[in-house]
């Protein structure tokens, strides 16, 4: 059955029950935290233009909040709370913030403009989208992962259980991903910026933007367009019993059921279908159009009911009978001053207000002004069903961000690894020939763009993909951040460190303490350099005795408080591999690293979250020892593997899989250059059939052992070759895998790794 209108919720027009005062400026984000022994209705959570977190108890509604959570610096424009009632929010600050029992845990610092979408995946684990076009996959406050493709600011993010998420954003696109980073396909159909997301127990997706449309996509298509008396959709959400609900500009709350027996009257359906038919539409923005006498009509195919629904009347020359041409365009008004302010009557006049200024480098406090000159001017012209504010919901002014919407973001480096950066999800325009495709993302199968109208070649053989010689490594730092925690860790533990090494050596040098410290400061000053924009040369290297001082940190701290040591680790190993160079300092650093992270300890699942983390930044470490130039030491590299061999592979998580997997591809990329010892290779690919034989779900690890077998096969084929026990367990990996996983990368891949066994 098709989605109808159940109930519409109006402004109150008498006294309320409870009235929430959540501060004197305009509230931009409301959640909802879950009953509790403390609260049995629950708690309402608000954020606004005032930056404060409000928390009100339902169960004893005062006037002024519970609790009020202080630490963002400018609007919140997003909430979101997970069922163990942590708290996310969302800021014009460019910050994200984590609250747990209403106190800040987490502090996500990382975008480069406004945080407009926040969604918690479990209570540790966020996904925040930004401004600058980018979403960011956070476990605590570390960033995971960043997802591109979106080309223009992200506005709303919804889980989608079994598969990832999806994202919308201003460039009217909603994207669905995995948590992995790729672009699963890509939802196209709204006309204009898209606000917000949500899912139906289904799974169906639900979406609302600008072109005053509610969408439900299912299986990829749009199976219904829901039209609104209003020029904007700002918010929709879904109920557990299938309903949707919407919040438009126009102040009203409408609820749509795809149940029978919830849709309202024949006669309250008839005057919704009117007040949408009255709405005045620019012939731009139509594209089936119908003259009715002196009118132009526009209709849309309903496919839900099988019929066409007039959407509204098509607009052209109001005011002064003909258009008015401006920079090539044509409008309805230009104003009178003599700065050119062009208008269409159907437009936001928040938003040409803001065009306007922007486009004659005017401050933005003039844009009230602008807006009653606009709204004077255009006096007469009614869209929709009058008394509608044009006042953007999250900002209380303009249609996007003041500061960030309007501005261009830096441009897109050419070339990032695909395993770590941003092109990995970038999806590729289709405009451009896909002869080759990169071997790692598959960007011909993501490339998450709209079909062309086209004819469609006949189909071309599968670019080769082996050998693959460039090495993978994780080398993104936000050094600043990392550099901050350790230091709040550090002091925070020094004086239970100065008693741990006063205890074990009986006395402790002031010196000695000095001296970490110092150390630590002069790796992030390198570290600083060499990860710069454009890179620059540190005056002088690091050297065994910063190793040392990483080493002897990691003996000492805490397991929940390793990570910052873990990651910097990541980094001095990957920029500065004459630190390493004396004799047993690497075995010493790798045998460190294992020991934090717990690597010998039990394996029971599941594992603390402190301990999988810590495990993911040694996996990463370990991927970053390898140069493209130099040769990584056989004896340390077997010991490495024997190791990593130990964990059952059930144990890990999707990402630690991934990690394990880039390291055996980097040791494969060294065999193509350098010839490994036959004991290596043989363990190598022992913990690459394991991988292979278990795997079951991630294409992405099972991909790149897959890919790192085919360089041992190839590289086997110019050396001694692989045994027949081998090449035995091989063929029936190859013969499976192309079932259980049928990425076209996969079974691409597994023929031409036949092909050299």
């Amino acid at each position: 059955m098709p989605y109808k209108l159940s109930a519409t919720l109006k402004a109150h027009t008498s006294d309320a029950e409870v009235v929430l005062r959540a501060g004197s400026r305009y509230v931009n984000s409301v959640a909802y935290i879950a009953p509790s022994t403390d609260a049995p209705k629950g708690y309402a959570v608000t954020g606004g233009q005032d930056a404060v977190v409000n928390v009100f108890n339902l169960d004893k509604p005062r006037d002024d909040p519970d609790f009020c959570l202080l630490g963002h610096l400018d609007n919140i424009c997003t909430l979101d709370v997970t069922p163990g009632g942590t708290i996310i929010s969302g800021s014009w600050d460019k910050t994200a913030k984590v609250w747990k029992n209403f106190n800040l845990v987490y502090d996500l610092k990382g975008h480069q403009q406004s945080v407009w979408a926040v969604v918690g995946i479990d209570e540790d684990q966020f996904l925040t989208g930004s401004a600058d076009k980018t979403i960011k996959l956070w476990q605590q406050h570390k960033v995971l992962q960043t997802f591109t493709g979106h080309r223009d600011a992200v506005r709303g993010l919804a889980l989608i259980p079994d598969i990832g998420f999806a994202s919308c954003s201003n460039d009217s696109e909603i994207r669905v991903w995995t948590l992995g980073g790729d672009t699963i396909y890509t939802l196209s159909g709204h006309t204009s910026f898209v606000y917000s997301l949500s899912v139906l127990p289904s799974g169906d997706i639900v979406s609302a933007g600008e072109d005053r449309t509610v969408r439900v996509w299912k299986d990829g298509e749009c199976s219904q367009t829901i039209v609104h008396p209003a020029i904007s959709v700002w918010a929709v959400s879904t109920m557990p019993n299938g309903d949707i609900v919407s919040g438009c500009s126009d102040g009203v709350v409408r609820v749509f059921s795809e149940s029978e027996e919830r849709w309202a009257t024949v006669e309250a359906l008839k005057e919704y279908d009117d007040q949408v038919a009255s709405q005045a539409l620019p012939s731009q923005q139509v594209g089936d159009m119908i003259r009715n006498g002196a009118l132009v009509e526009a209709h849309q195919w309903d496919s839900a009911n099988h019929t066409w629904q007039k959407i509204g009347e098509v607009v052209d020359a109001v005011g002064s009978g003909r258009k008015q041409l401006y920079e090539g365009k044509e409008y309805d008004y230009d104003g009178v001053p003599p700065l050119k302010l062009p208008y269409n009557v159907s437009e936001n006049p928040y938003s040409a207000a803001q065009k306007f200024l922007q486009s004659n480098d005017l401050p933005l406090t003039y844009i009230d002004e602008v807006v009653k000159f606009i709204e004077k001017n255009t006096a007469g012209v009614n869209i929709g069903t009058g008394g509608e504010e044009y006042v953007d919901p999250f900002t209380g002014g303009c249609l996007e961000i003041p500061r960030e919407c309007c501005s261009s973001a830096a441009a897109q480096p050419q070339y990032v690894d695909p395993f770590t950066g941003a092109s990995r999800a970038t999806a590729p325009s289709t405009a451009q020939s896909q002869s080759y495709g990169d071997p790692f993302t598959g960007a011909s199968r993501y490339s998450g763009a709209a079909p062309t109208p086209q004819s469609r070649p006949a189909p071309a053989a599968p670019a080769k993909i082996l050998p693959v010689s460039k090495l993978v490594t994780f080398k993104q730092a936000n050094v600043s951040a990392m550099q901050a925690k350790l230091f709040q860790f550090d002091e925070v533990l020094r004086h239970e460190i100065v008693c741990f090494l006063a205890h074990l050596f009986r006395k402790i040098s002031g010196a000695l303490i000095h001296a970490y410290t110092r150390f630590s400061r002069q790796t992030f000053a390198y570290l600083t350099l060499i990860t710069s924009t454009p890179p620059r040369q540190p005056p002088s290297p690091l050297s065994q005795a910063h190793v040392d001082s990483i080493i002897s940190i990691l003996d000492r701290w805490p397991s929940s408080q390793r990570f910052p040591v873990i990651d910097l680790s990541r980094l001095v190993v990957g920029f500065c591999p004459e630190a390493f160079g004396a004799p047993g300092v690497l075995e010493r650093f790798a045998d460190a690293l294992f020991k934090a992270a717990e690597w010998h300890a039990s394996w029971t699942a599941p594992l603390p979250k402190p301990r999988e983390t810590n495990m993911l930044l040694l996996l990463r470490t370990l991927a970053n020892a390898f140069q493209e130039e130099g040769q990584t030491d056989g004896v340390w590299l077997g010991r490495i593997v024997e190791t990593l061999a130990q964990a059952p592979y059930a144990v890990l998580n999707k990402t630690q899989r991934v990690a394990l997997a880039t390291v055996l591809f980097n040791i494969s990329c060294q065999g193509l250059r350098f010839a490994l010892d036959i004991s290596l290779r043989d363990q190598t690919v022992s913990l690459i059939n394991k991988i292979l034989e278990s795997e079951t779900a991630d294409a992405e690890a099972v991909y790149r052992a897959l890919v790192a077998l085919g360089n041992i096969a190839h590289a086997a084929k110019t050396r001694q070759s692989l045994s027949a026990a081998q090449k035995g367990e091989i063929g029936q990996c190859l013969r499976s895998l192309p079932v259980t996983f049928p990425d076209v990368r996969v079974k691409n891949v597994c023929a031409e790794i036949s092909a050299l066994i």
